[in-house]
């Protein structure tokens, strides 16, 4: 089963951990704001109108306002040392509020989603330059030092627009930690360059070809691979400091095939141009061949990521049936790829927006049978469930209001309506001649009364708007107001 969630993802990582007392997810990958002002817009279909704006803000990067004292306090309940670094930022005149507000609302959420990975799992966080040297040392406390892996450096664009005294900037940074040193990691390979071929420039004329020679030195401490080599000449060779990467016995069945080079100070292992042709070079940390989204995959997400960057990570850190979680994901690319690569997965936004927009890529990518193995959380699915809504806007991440004109009609709300008398929001719809059309609507979730909709109906009329859809409870429903939509008209059009 696949999972869904719409809210704040720090509520969603705290009823998981309830749920899952023990770690579950095999990887994680969040592509969080980037703290650098931007808006986060999914774009509609519009057409010219007085009132309305095309675009609806899913998410504006807001964090300076958000009250993160009292996350920060409940920080400190359950990292000590997290706690302090953040109090330091806190209390520092050279840190901004707005600094300090997105590392503590950004730690609190890393420091569950720690608490929910696999002891075989990984963790990626996407970033770019605004924050990437805080949110490191955020991660180097909640995972320790030892378990950052690398930082992935993504090349998305090429060198751009010039930029007043400054350079283009034209790559993402990707923290990978571990959970521990014992995780899942399957090698990247490409194919050898001409730069790459002309490094194999030896050749002991024995048949076997060109080769080059790579150091045969552990990257990390082994002590039990700390041991002097005599080879079959009688020289006895000094261990490097971290020891050799092969023990003894390999080091011996290496002399013996003619693969270990011997230079005047240290021995080198031979690799043939032959078998590195057909085997290729493992890739780098530097990812320059993956470009920003193509158009055939584009939804109108200006930080949309395209699919390739998240197939490469997955299939790096992960096998088939492994959990995949993304707990910022946007218009879902993430949970997109873990379907198309045979992973569960787990998904959250606080965009409802968002929420409806990865469901239904994902139906028209994968089919209407998906919904059978989709699980959504926090949407209201009946009426029951959205008459609870209205009645506790408060407490619930969305109102009514949004729920019904974006969710149920999938409108668009009039941000510039302050007070009764406008209109909710509207809708563009086209005829069988392609000409356009707009709907407005109206949403009451409580008492009302007739006079609401002769209101509306006048609405309707200066707006010039082809329909209006007004959106009630069914006992709110009188006979004078039944009445006087009758009066109001109909418009009868082919579509």
């Amino acid at each position: 089963m696949n999972h869904l969630y719409f809210g704040d993802c720090l509520a969603v990582l705290k009823d998981l951990k309830k749920e899952h007392p023990q770690p579950f997810i095999d990887l994680i990958y969040i592509d969080p704001p980037f703290n650098s002002k931007r808006n986060y817009n999914v774009l509609f279909e519009s057409i010219n109108m007085k009132d309305a704006n095309a675009q609806k803000q899913a998410f504006a990067d807001t964090w300076s306002n958000y009250a993160y004292v009292d996350e920060l306090n409940e920080i400190a309940e359950l990292h000590k040392d997290l706690y302090e670094v953040l109090n330091m930022f806190h209390n520092l005149k050279s840190i901004t509020d707005s600094a300090t507000a997105y590392l503590t609302t950004m730690a609190i959420r890393i420091y569950y989603m720690h608490q929910l990975l696999n002891d075989t799992g990984s963790f990626y966080l996407h970033c770019d330059q605004t924050m990437s040297h805080y949110l490191k040392l955020v991660c180097d406390i909640i995972f320790g030092e030892k378990n950052f892996r690398n930082e992935i450096i993504w090349k998305r664009t090429s060198a751009g627009k010039p930029i007043y005294k400054n350079l283009p900037r034209n790559t993402d940074n990707i923290f990978w930690y571990t959970k521990s040193d014992k995780f899942i990691f399957y090698p990247l390979t490409e194919a050898l360059n001409e730069d790459d071929i002309s490094t194999f420039n030896l050749d002991d004329n024995d048949g076997r070809g060109k080769y080059n020679t790579q150091p045969i030195i552990n990257p990390g401490d082994r002590p039990n691979l700390k041991y002097n080599y005599l080879d079959k000449n009688g020289r006895e060779w000094g261990h490097p400091t971290n020891g050799w990467r092969f023990n003894e016995q390999r080091m011996r069945q290496l002399e013996n095939d003619n693969k270990l080079f011997f230079s005047k100070n240290t021995i080198r292992e031979k690799y043939y141009l032959s078998d590195r042709l057909e085997k290729g070079k493992q890739m780098s940390n530097i990812w320059t061949d993956i470009p920003i989204t193509p158009k055939s995959e584009a939804l109108g997400y200006s930080t949309q990521k395209p699919e390739a960057l998240m197939n490469r990570i997955i299939s790096m850190t992960t096998d088939e049936g492994s959990v995949v979680a993304d707990f910022f994901c946007g218009c879902g690319t993430t949970v997109a790829v873990a379907q198309k690569l045979n992973r569960q997965w787990l998904g959250a936004d606080i965009s409802h927006l968002a929420v409806r927009l990865i469901k239904k890529r994902l139906v028209e990518t994968y089919g209407k049978n998906i919904e059978h193995n989709l699980k959504l959380h926090g949407m209201p699915k009946d009426v029951a469930s959205a008459r609870e809504l209205a009645q506790n806007v408060e407490d619930g991440r969305i109102g009514f209001q949004d729920w019904a004109i974006e969710v149920m009609l999938n409108g668009v709300v009039n941000e510039k309506k302050v007070a009764d008398g406008g209109y909710d929001g509207y809708l563009t719809f086209s005829d069988n001649n392609k000409k356009k059309h707009f709907a407005l609507i109206e949403t009451k979730s409580g008492k009302l009364t007739v006079k609401n909709l002769r209101e509306f109906v006048h609405v309707i009329e200066t707006q010039k708007a082809t329909v209006g859809i007004f959106v009630c409870f069914e006992e709110n429903v009188t006979r004078e107001m039944i009445k006087c939509a009758k009066d109001a008209g109909h418009v009868k059009m082919d579509c």
